[in-house]
């Protein structure tokens, strides 16, 4: 929903409760709208001061987009950290890293989509710096991944990579449901994935088992050929 325009640029507002503001609002209409189709005018619009005064805090489009994204991709890289713990092999550490996150974008759900913004023009500092955060999470990913492949008694370095696409395509499709539904709290997601993980743990025990599948498919994990 958006943001109505407010009396935030006044005079009399201190100059770094205003800079919030203005990151607030800036964050929300990245966010929702993303980078392309986002203006400096609507910004300023959501926060009740004029695009000149936008310009004097931050610059450019693309330097209020560095300020937003910075806060945000620290803040969801170090939410992963900590829940993957210092060697990734913290206990359930899938549903560990979903509940930080809910938790971490609870109230400003949109940031998600600052951080993973497809719309960013290449070449420029923006994707450059969003790229750093999306390299680091992805080899937090790749670690945790392998780990959990490894204590399940896989090695097999494809399956490792293959598991690491799917996880960050699952908690991507998940935190996007979770903004389409306001109502569900962290907790309730929290719970709803465990649901989903249990089903799905569940239709993976009645399948087919190792032998079977590598005969279906006329190999095992060293099969070249798909």
């Amino acid at each position: 929903m958006a943001t109505p325009p407010s009396k935030a640029g006044t005079k009399g507002v201190p100059r770094q409760h205003r800079r919030q503001q203005m990151l607030e609002a800036a964050t929300e209409e990245f966010g929702t709208r993303g980078y392309a189709a986002a203006s400096l005018p609507a910004i300023a619009a959501r926060v009740g001061v004029t695009k000149t005064l936008l310009h004097q805090y931050f610059g450019t489009k693309e330097d209020l987009y560095v300020a937003c994204l910075v806060p945000i991709g620290d803040r969801i890289l170090g939410t992963i950290r900590t829940a993957m713990g210092p060697d990734g092999t913290a206990p359930h550490t899938p549903l560990r890293v979903l509940r930080a996150l809910f938790a971490a974008l609870e109230g400003q759900r949109e940031a998600w989509f600052v951080l993973y913004d497809t719309t960013l023009p290449p070449g420029g500092e923006a994707v450059r710096r969003a790229s750093e955060y999306w390299s680091a999470i992805d080899r937090l990913a790749a670690g945790g991944t392998a780990e959990l492949l490894r204590a399940a008694g896989s090695t097999d370095p494809l399956d490792a990579d293959a598991l690491k696409y799917v996880w960050r395509d699952l908690v991507a499709t998940l935190i996007r449901w979770w903004v389409k539904h306001p109502e569900q709290t962290p907790a309730a997601m929290t719970l709803r994935c465990a649901r989903l993980f249990a089903a799905a743990a569940g239709l993976a025990s009645e399948g087919p088992d190792a032998t079977g599948v590598a005969a279906a498919t006329g190999g095992g994990a060293g099969a070249t050929r798909p």
